[in-house]
């Protein structure tokens, strides 16, 4: 009887109270009362500016102490949910004493019980060695073997270079913004590299080049996931257990260990999205303390976060519209709090857009600043940008050079595109080949300085040799008919009217003629944009177009890359549409002609602004043209979640030192899963609350923990995953581990609170304490175990490969896509 009597009276005071009405003065606060699992942190005391307040409960036999804190924001609030767990009321002697006559004993047998400050400081000191622990686990698993294979591995061979260009300050053009190579430049020269490596293929042995210091900057960044993933899910859920589980994932990872141990992007970029993850839940946990120091730190933090990550990759922007999406629902929601003044709403802004817009952007702008400070020479680079950046580079034949202003007949030229990459207009000995329009000499585009890229101006109706001294000078003039003669090949630039190689309804255009002596399709007019008829043409300066005289068309360039048969380069047409688009614009950039004066090109250097700006459309054209190379293993995003195919970093037989890309199996399979059981539960859960289903207290703070913890992280996968699909660019394997990232964070979060569910329904206490433990247990024993069996695809494999009944592989190729 006295155990039903405890029973009813807690489910009385586990009834939710009316909520005070609202009004204007301190923030509207909804009722909370403490629950305490074992494993979890002690919840922060979320109290009002006046202290908790009481309330007398329905019942007069009992007071009901309640505490009123801020609810939470639906989306972008580092939870406050865990407010709602309550302390478990038992059945048995204590509860039956609590039923007494006397009306204090029973609230104070009811009340939390507070623990003393040295059980507080034993419990603190206990969760920062657990956090010790992983982070140790973290490091020593990504620095044990760091220097094996003493070779160049995949990627390596890009990034290596690039490091070294830093070192030695040359001028280089890569797809992605410059961060991560600056840091592994860095790097590299604080270990005592020299930066005289070539990095040509992978299989090249470094022998006696210093590549450790490179290896481990990313190590060591990559190193950090693991504990910062465990401090956002603790955070988030307030559970030790959901953080141990999201740590154990990404410690025993093949793929996450393998893509941390080389000279890559990938670790400092997935270092910088968990830094700006970590930094935005931070800040938020500080939201009932504005303004405070903790709070400015965290959000200034998120901020620089943000700027490294955009700094390394283009796909640091996904990190930046998850921060963006949580601001606006923050500001959103301080808005509706009615407690607060314009004046303080308008500071919230203000506070936001400096640390979140400001600063990202003038520490990017610094990192450019930088990049282009030290690459000061020039390299390999160059022809990718435009005459008058390339007028700033020592050692180019533009830097500091002199040369004649007006283009004068006779004169040896090159014409650059003004369209960023696409190059110089270019010729050479090789033949179009059979069913590719006439069988004449090829016309491309080549992004590179080289001797096929010059040509002679003549006019249309001579071969006289204007360099003649006897001859005086005359000038091209806006509207002249001119012939372009290839000073290499001596083929007249040509058009008629077969079609072009791949680009329809464009003429082809050739090199024709013998000795500059062709026919009327060699003559084109050339044209000044903007300006009239009898104007010189100035070298650099002038944008200029080339309309054949025949078919009436303008010469430019598709943009479009020509199969090996065109070395790559590319294709060069005759568009018969006129409008006017930088594809069929040009300029003069070098000009050799003995006959005329010279003049300094130092006035051309551009503004940083400008720098800048083409920059970013190089960088932009560069990634949306990447094409596969030879033996390359592409995969669609499709495949990645599903671990469908992996990526061979080293090797390819048994007699080499073999490191496979592939995500630990168990880890991965357990992510997807996670995902699809978390869209079914929450949304179930949400439903329910929607619908204002009668949960019990405890189930309904651990259902907040799933939709807005589990939120936040299904948020951050869905936004480093589903973008892939509309990207028109070369996709690998690798770029699915960021998004990797945010699932085994939701994995944890999701186990924990599912086994915490079941634990629930449990009457005996410590029966649900020993079925909760038993699963994080087990979860964690599989995935170490999956570790230990695959751990080879990492570390490196000798010997024969998985098909092998001998190898140490044998019936571990789960999948028949698996190559290793």
């Amino acid at each position: 009887m006295l155990c039903a009597s405890g029973r009813l009276l807690a489910a009385r005071a586990a009834t939710p109270l009316p909520a005070p009405p609202r009004a204007r003065g301190p923030a509207l606060r909804s009722p909370r009362r403490e629950l305490h699992f074992p494993g979890q942190p002690e919840p922060p005391p979320w109290e009002s500016p006046a202290g908790p307040l009481t309330r007398q409960s329905a019942s007069p036999h009992r007071r009901v102490i309640l505490r009123w804190g801020r609810m939470p924001p639906a989306v972008g609030r580092g939870l406050a949910g865990s407010e709602l767990r309550l302390r478990r009321s038992r059945c048995g002697p204590r509860a039956a004493r609590a039923v007494g006559r006397d009306g204090a004993t029973q609230a104070a047998a009811r009340s939390p019980k507070r623990r003393d400050p040295g059980s507080r400081r034993f419990e603190g000191a206990g969760r920062q060695a657990l956090l010790a622990l992983v982070t140790l686990l973290s490091f020593a698993t990504r620095f044990h073997r760091l220097d094996q294979p003493p070779h160049i591995c995949w990627d390596e061979t890009h990034f290596g270079k690039m490091g070294s260009f830093y070192i030695n300050r040359t001028f280089f053009f890569d797809v992605h913004p410059p961060l991560g190579k600056m840091l592994i430049g860095l790097a590299g020269y604080l270990s005592g590299y020299d930066g005289t490596f070539l990095f040509q293929k992978p299989g090249d042995k470094y022998e006696h080049h210093s590549y450790m210091g490179m290896r481990g900057l990313c190590a060591f960044l990559g190193s950090w996931l693991v504990p910062f993933a465990y401090l956002i899910v603790l955070d988030l859920s307030k559970s030790l257990p959901a953080a141990l589980l999201t740590a154990a994932l990404l410690t025993f990872d093949t793929g996450c260990l393998t893509l941390s141990q080389y000279i890559l992007l990938d670790p400092i970029l997935m270092f910088f999205i968990m830094a700006a993850m970590l930094s935005m839940v931070k800040y938020n946990s500080c939201a009932n303390r504005p303004f405070s120091a903790p709070w400015w730190f965290w959000l200034s933090l998120t901020g620089i976060s943000l700027a490294g990550a955009l700094g390394v990759k283009f796909v640091g922007l996904f990190i930046i519209l998850q921060v963006g999406l949580n601001t606006i629902a923050d500001l959103w929601h301080l808005f509706g709090d009615l407690s607060l003044s314009l004046v303080t709403v308008g500071k919230h802004l203000m506070a936001r857009v400096l640390c979140l817009i400001v600063l990202p952007l003038v520490l990017y702008m610094a990192i450019f600043a930088v990049h282009i400070m030290v690459l000061n020479k020039s390299g390999p680079g160059d022809g990718f940008f435009s005459s008058a950046f390339q007028a700033r580079l020592s050692g180019n034949n533009l830097h500091n050079a002199s040369i004649p202003e007006h283009l004068a007949y006779g004169s040896v030229i090159t014409v650059k595109n003004l369209r960023m990459a696409i190059g110089y207009l270019h010729s050479h000995r090789h033949l179009y080949p059979e069913g590719i329009g006439a069988r004449q000499q090829q016309v491309t585009t080549y992004l590179h300085k080289d001797y096929n890229n010059l040509w002679i101006i003549k006019k249309h109706n001579t071969n006289s040799d204007p360099l003649d001294p006897s001859f005086p000078v005359e000038f091209v003039r806006h509207g002249d008919i001119i012939r372009l003669e290839h000073k290499e090949t001596s083929r007249n630039l040509h058009s008629h009217y077969h079609e072009a190689p791949l680009t329809r309804k464009h003429f082809q255009v050739t090199g024709y003629g013998i000795n500059g002596t062709g026919d009327s399709n060699d003559f084109w007019r050339i044209e000044v944009v903007n300006r009239k008829f009898g104007n010189r043409i100035k070298v650099l300066r002038s944008r200029i177009r080339l309309i054949h005289l025949v078919t009436g068309c303008v010469l430019g360039s598709s943009g479009k890359i020509l199969p090996k048969w065109g070395w790559e380069q590319l294709e060069v047409t005759c568009t018969p549409y006129l409008k006017q688009t930088l594809n069929s614009i040009w300029n003069v950039e070098d000009h050799i002609n003995p006959k005329l004066p010279n003049i300094s090109l130092d006035v051309l250097q551009p503004s940083f602004p400008e720098i800048l700006l083409e920059s970013h459309m190089v960088m932009i054209r560069g990634n949306n043209g990447l094409k596969p190379k030879d033996n390359d293993f592409t995969s669609k995003p499709w495949h990645w979640p599903i671990n469908y195919q992996g990526l061979r970093f080293s090797g390819a037989n048994g007699t080499d030192f073999r490191v496979y890309l592939l995500g630990n199996p168990v880890v991965w399979w357990l992510n997807l899963v996670s995902i699809a059981l978390y869209l079914l539960s929450g949304s179930i859960a949400a439903i329910a609350m929607q619908r204002g289903a009668k949960l019990p207290t405890e189930v309904e703070g651990l259902t907040r923990v799933l939709l807005q913890g589990g939120g936040q992280v299904l948020l951050g996968w869905m936004l480093h995953y589903f973008p892939f699909f509309l990207m028109g660019r070369i996709l690998y394997f690798h770029h699915y581990f960021p998004a990797m990232l945010f699932s085994s964070m939701l994995t944890g979060i999701l186990w924990d609170t599912l086994l915490r569910l079941c634990a629930g329904a449990l009457t005996s206490s410590s029966l649900a304490r020993g079925v909760h433990a038993v699963g994080i247990l087990s979860l964690l024993l599989g995935t170490a175990y999956s570790f230990y069996l695959f751990h080879p695809l990492a570390y490196g494999m000798v010997g024969p490969l998985a098909q092998d009944p001998t190898s140490p592989m044998a019936g571990l190729r789960w999948l028949e896509s698996w190559e290793f």
